[in-house]
């Protein structure tokens, strides 16, 4: 008990600032207000920097990619979509998860490689599995496919490792409690994606027969 009292001491406030924004993100992303796109510009600057300094470099490029997404992602939700009133939940065909998928593991295995020859990077092929991997999924959440939960699913868990054997425990139980939102998040997604399913195709349906 004295060592877990003693980590968490030795945690810094910028890691701790970090990990309440993330939080803040995800349970905003979950019920897709658009204000999670700010708390995540946030929680990625702050967590640059702890990145950084645990020289988890990919995860330190990551969060720069991250803040962009942020407000790419903050303009879509806000202005995208064919009438600019905000993109819509949606499903990819199984050809673009093929692509995302073969091309996240071609990817991370270069990035890997170099990383582990010219950088004292910790962990390089993870390192870059889950930085490559979450490029693709900050994608998709910012497009609101719905498929990006299942993504999310398997990077945190790879994430939970990782974090962990680099002594960032705050963070290693971030993404545990992660994996059960993640859950949430898909279901109550996966419910309006059907909701609206079922009102474009009533909505159809009426028009067709007062057109009849």
């Amino acid at each position: 008990m004295q060592h877990v009292i003693d980590t968490l001491a030795a945690m810094s406030p910028l890691e701790i600032a970090a990990v309440l924004f993330a939080i803040a993100y995800l349970l905003l992303v979950i019920r897709e207000n658009v204000l999670c796109w700010p708390a995540a510009l946030i929680g990625v600057l702050l967590s640059l920097i702890v990145f950084y300094d645990a020289k988890l470099y990919m995860e330190s490029a990551l969060q720069v990619f991250y803040a962009g997404m942020a407000i790419y992602g903050w303009y879509q939700w806000s202005h995208g979509g064919r009438r600019g009133e905000g993109v819509a939940i949606r499903v990819w065909p199984w050809q673009l998860h093929a692509i995302a998928i073969g091309g996240t593991i071609a990817v991370s295995a270069a990035a890997g490689s170099i990383m582990s020859a010219y950088t004292d990077a910790a962990y390089p092929y993870l390192d870059s599995f889950t930085t490559i991997a979450a490029l693709v999924t900050t994608y998709m959440v910012a497009k609101k496919v719905l498929e990006n939960w299942i993504y999310w699913f398997v990077i945190d868990g790879v994430s939970v490792y990782l974090y962990g054997a680099r002594g960032l425990f705050l963070f290693a139980g971030l993404f545990v409690g992660y994996l059960v939102l993640i859950v949430i998040g898909f279901r109550a997604w996966r419910r309006q994606w059907n909701a609206e399913r079922s009102g474009a195709i009533a909505q159809g349906a009426a028009e067709e027969a007062a057109r009849a």
